[in-house]
């Protein structure tokens, strides 16, 4: 007897607590093999090919494309074992350790879904649907062994209850860290709080309805008399188009709101005469080997910097009250994508040489205007570079990063009159800018790493000293 699975949305690791269906790569009746790709899902992180855990059958599919799913949702379900029917038809088993399943043990993949899932991404197998000739003429009555499950939408889930509204016995239905940082780090018991997400699950806007809650005045929690209904206005509603938060612009937003939300910035800048450095840029380059990106050599300048002024190579955790100096830097820049501004990190940038930094900025910008980056190419950094001077801006106030603790923002380089050597002349100047979280440091912490960077642009010789 076939035994039917329900596979749910597993999670995508990060913290991420939803996903939006891209484009399905089975259909109902589709055989799948253990760790198949059956659905392509966009997270706020990048685009994630997921496999299912189960060989069989698809009996259902939850989802539209284009839809958004919560993790722990149902994906789909698959019937396992031999002879499962399908739509009144015998379908036979996926491969011979299918047959294996109906004895007593179902075809499943033994690794853990976490991240991009159960195995490494495989080559996309083509749909398989069987039928039999009998189904094609005239549809025979399901067999009662193993009906196919009534596909539910996820969307119909219950309205979220606050605090004190009724709890948790026993484990806290919770999948996400970060719900569970959010929750730990306002002082609230999750157990308190009711999911509205599939089977109870605690979704972030659970916690922060409760929290919404607690934060009320007393009064407030007085009920109001019953509105009074009011005509409905007789004109049509005002024009314009709505753009959904989600994806990589609602991750953005989430982010830059939360840094200028926690995190006590200040910004400091400079002018620089970046001549030599273009002039050495330019012999090494006419030196031959590979080419050297203006880039990779700010990025080099960067990390020695940071080895001077350790402070802005930190985090800060709020719940401990204590500043997280990291051992490594794992460089972050910014890059426009199709998609949106995404920040790839380099990892492990102080043991890079200029041509290994060069080489990695080149595969990471790639990737990314393909969408093809991973979560893990895109999470860890420690510090950000933002190059905003390919847009023909000299500069700008970044805004950090969250975790980090600052960001080096660089203006385009451009002839401008300077004072060079005594004298009134043309050279090639650029604007940094460095915007720094002041728990971390004063302003002559922040001040003494920016001048450095600059003396580095303005004297690469300099840099000579720290190799």
């Amino acid at each position: 007897m076939a035994q039917v699975l329900e596979f749910k949305l597993p999670d995508l690791g990060e913290g991420l607590t939803e996903a939006e269906i891209v484009r399905w790569l089975v259909s109902v009746g589709d055989v799948v093999a253990v760790d198949q790709p059956v659905v392509e899902v966009e997270t706020a992180k990048a685009m994630v090919e997921v496999p299912c855990p189960y060989g069989g059958v698809v009996t259902a599919r939850y989802g539209e494309e284009g839809s958004e799913l919560p993790v722990g949702a149902p994906l789909l379900t698959v019937a396992v074992g031999g002879g499962t029917a399908v739509s009144g038809a015998a379908v036979p088993a996926a491969s011979a350790a299918e047959e294996s399943a109906s004895s007593g043990s179902s075809e499943q993949s033994g690794n853990v879904l976490v991240g991009y899932g159960t195995a490494e991404p495989a080559a996309r197998r083509r749909r398989v649907r069987h039928e039999s000739p009998a189904v094609a003429q005239k549809p025979a009555p399901a067999a009662p062994a193993a009906p196919a499950p009534v596909p539910v939408p996820v969307a119909a889930a219950p309205v979220p209850v606050a605090v004190g509204s009724g709890g948790h016995e026993g484990p806290v239905p919770v999948i996400s860290p970060l719900v569970r940082k959010l929750a730990r780090d306002r002082g609230l018991d999750l157990r308190e709080v009711r999911g509205s997400g599939p089977e109870g699950l605690i979704l972030r806007a659970d916690v922060e309805l409760a929290l919404s809650a607690l934060d009320r005045p007393a009064a407030a929690q007085v009920p109001a008399p019953a509105p009074v209904a009011t005509p409905a206005p007789s004109g049509p509603a005002p024009a314009g188009e709505r753009i959904p938060l989600r994806g990589v612009r609602g991750a953005v937003a989430d982010k830059l709101s939360r840094s200028r939300t926690e995190i006590p910035d200040a910004t400091c800048w400079v002018d620089a005469d970046a001549t030599e450095l273009m002039a050495a840029r330019a012999a090494m380059n006419a030196a031959g080997g590979p080419k050297i990106s203006l880039l990779a050599l700010l990025a080099r300048i960067c990390v020695h910097a940071l080895t001077r002024f350790p402070e802005l190579n930190s985090t800060v955790d709020t719940a401990a009250r204590e500043i997280v100096r990291l051992p490594s830097v794992h460089l972050g820049f910014a890059a426009q994508t199709p998609r949106g501004l995404v920040v790839p990190v380099v990892k492990d940038a102080g043991t890079r040489t200029a041509e290994s930094l060069t080489a990695e900025f080149a595969r990471l910008t790639e990737a990314s205007r393909q969408s093809a980056l991973t979560p893990a190419d895109l999470t860890g950094g420690t510090f950000t570079l933002n190059n905003y001077g390919v847009f023909g801006v000299d500069g700008s106030t970044p805004i950090i990063n969250h975790p980090e603790a600052a960001m080096l923002g660089v203006g385009r380089i451009i002839p401008k009159p300077w004072v060079h050597q005594g004298e009134l002349a043309v050279r090639q100047v650029v604007q940094l800018s460095l915007t720094f979280d002041h728990r971390v440091c004063d302003g002559g912490t922040a001040g003494g790493f920016l001048r450095y960077v600059a003396d580095c642009v303005e004297q690469p010789a300099v840099l000579l000293r720290t190799l």
